[in-house]
């Protein structure tokens, strides 16, 4: 068995292929072109985390063989699938930053591009290297639900017309130009499964947050960790203000609650499904969220967990730049991920505290960059 994960020098992507080696007695094949690190770079920011650099990171690894390429490139995509013949590929790699593609029309247009075409080069290569059988997973967002007012199903919505009754796709409301390419790729995904039959997962990733895994630990090399404006979520951002010292921001009443799932429960659950595989026919769709939290909730519980490592964190309202409803309760089922990821859940207090002893131990590189806290003007 061969598994082929892309996006592997990334957030999320590195500590899944830590466990994936770890775990599993197959052959692990990281694929990136570390545009991550450029695009951070770009954003006059670091990760507060130091990384190795890709080859040194992926090099002790037993079982793991890493491929720096760009999966925009057909022809490559073509060559790695026929080369490895991967039973399971895991799709991380994206454009994953809302802001970033909110920034102007050229990094729209580079984030659509960019994230529709690795996705469709994966989808028709694997129909054109005859690998009908390979277990195909994305993990895509719970930003393409949008802000509804009725609670967010897990799959397909119920929908009746003229007394008639049928499942179909819950519509796509994704609130940015990177969502939107989400949003494109769920449709993509479901083209592709009843043009080419192919077992296809689509792992709809809330905002992550988390520091580590048992497995970052016991290499040693951490798995990286943004905190700029552009890249870092809202969690992490609001733990590296903490230690920073700096007033965390919680924009207008912060009711709001966001979908949330911690780093830890990330990686056990693609790495459960890659184990688990797909039952066939149809698409499985798998909304990767432990639970909604307002984010002055979220906001309150950084600052009282913050006491525990001496951190004296203010949590101030700002007037909001963002057009949202500030009081939206966010209701969504996530039955299937919880039995995915096995019960083992990770409270957002126990998430936080990780965050935070990682990041104390980093407060100069933090302190160095808070200025990347708020949007600034980007290098070339």
């Amino acid at each position: 068995m061969t598994v082929l994960l892309t996006g592997a020098d990334g957030y999320i992507g590195w500590p899944t292929t830590l466990r994936l080696a770890d775990q599993l007695d197959e052959r692990i094949v990281g694929v990136d072109n570390l545009a991550r690190r450029e695009w951070v770079e770009e954003s006059g920011s670091v990760s507060a985390t130091p990384i190795a650099k890709a080859e040194e990171r992926f090099a002790d690894i037993d079982g793991v063989s890493f491929v720096d390429g760009d999966l925009t490139d057909r022809d490559f995509v073509l060559q790695l699938l026929e080369m490895y013949e991967p039973d399971t590929v895991v799709h991380a790699a994206a454009q994953p930053s809302a802001p970033y593609s909110a920034i102007n029309g050229e990094r729209a247009l580079y984030t659509q591009q960019n994230n529709i075409s690795m996705t469709l080069n994966l989808l028709h290569g694997l129909h054109e290297a005859g690998l009908h059988e390979s277990h195909f997973i994305e993990t895509t967002t719970t930003g393409v639900y949008g802000a509804p007012e009725f609670p967010i199903p897990e799959g397909g919505a119920e929908m009746e017309n003229a007394g008639e009754r049928d499942e179909v796709p819950f519509p796509a409301m994704g609130g940015s130009w990177y969502h939107q390419t989400k949003s494109f790729d769920a449709a993509n995904m479901r083209l592709a499964e009843s043009e080419f039959d192919l077992n296809i997962s689509d792992v709809r990733t809330a905002i992550v947050y988390g520091s580590k895994t048992a497995e970052t630990s016991s290499v040693s090399q951490p798995t990286r960790f943004d905190f700029d404006y552009y890249f870092g979520t809202v969690v992490n951002r609001f733990c590296a203000q903490a230690v920073a010292g700096y007033p965390i921001t919680v924009y207008g009443k912060g009711e709001q609650r966001k979908p949330m799932v911690s780093l830890e429960d990330t990686v056990e659950s693609l790495v459960n499904l890659v184990e688990r595989g797909h039952d066939g026919g149809g698409i499985d769709v798998y909304n990767q969220v432990t639970r909604p939290v307002a984010i002055v909730e979220l906001a309150e519980t950084i600052a009282a967990v913050g006491e525990e490592f001496d951190l004296d964190a203010d949590v101030e309202h700002f007037e909001n730049p963002r057009e949202e409803k500030e009081e939206h309760k966010m209701e969504m089922e996530n039955e299937r991920f919880l039995d995915l990821v096995g019960g083992q859940q990770q409270s957002l207090e126990e998430g936080v505290r990780d965050v935070l002893e990682t990041l104390v131990e980093h407060e100069g590189r933090i302190t160095a960059h808070e200025d990347r806290f708020l949007p600034g003007v980007l290098t070339d």
